[in-house]
């Protein structure tokens, strides 16, 4: 633990975990085509585990519709063979050196588990923050038992560090919202 406060890393640090929120919830699928959804796909190519996007152009060329532009005719069949693998309930259509992949629409029942899921990510984010705040909150305690700061100090960086929570976690609360309108849209 370092013996010196610095509000701006405590605000780097919480923007980070709310970064990270926002790449969990890109890899949730809405039922709408985005070129993230492939993102934890890894292929079996020249005998390691490469992510898609490095042996492949993904785009999406329709709401609807993902497409894979392979662009070593010997890696289609790995690649077609890695996405059906990836358990993202994707089926891929092979054309030459080009993979078309629908989205199916999403019924209702799996709408709400894609909610719970979205909850459970931003509620893991907003423990990130107030373990951020914690410990942003310890090191002014530590300051202050050192006698480096004093106690007005030591009040007065604690309401920030309670404000950068707050907005943080607030922060958090707007993504969730409109990634649970997103799924929820029909």
């Amino acid at each position: 633990m370092s013996s010196t406060f610095d509000l701006a890393d405590i605000k780097r640090r919480m923007q980070g975990s709310i970064a990270s929120l926002r790449h969990d919830l890109n890899g949730l699928r809405t039922g709408r085509a985005t070129a993230s959804l492939l993102d934890p796909v890894q292929v079996d190519a020249y005998g390691q585990h490469t992510p898609i996007t490095q042996v492949a152009t993904v785009s999406v060329p329709e709401p609807r519709l993902i497409s894979v532009q392979v662009w070593d005719r010997a890696m289609v069949g790995a690649v077609e063979r890695a996405i059906r693998d990836s358990n993202l309930g994707l089926s891929p259509t092979t054309e030459g050196q080009t993979l078309r992949i629908r989205i199916p629409e999403l019924n209702e029942q799996r709408r709400k588990e894609l909610v719970k899921v979205a909850h459970k990510y931003a509620e893991e984010a907003r423990v990130a923050v107030r373990h951020v705040r914690r410990d942003g909150i310890d090191i002014l305690k530590k300051l202050l038992k050192d006698k480096a700061i004093g106690e007005d100090d030591e009040k007065r960086q604690a309401g920030d560090v309670q404000k950068a929570t707050d907005q943080a976690i607030a922060e958090v609360d707007q993504v969730l919202a409109a990634k649970e309108k997103e799924i929820m849209q029909v």
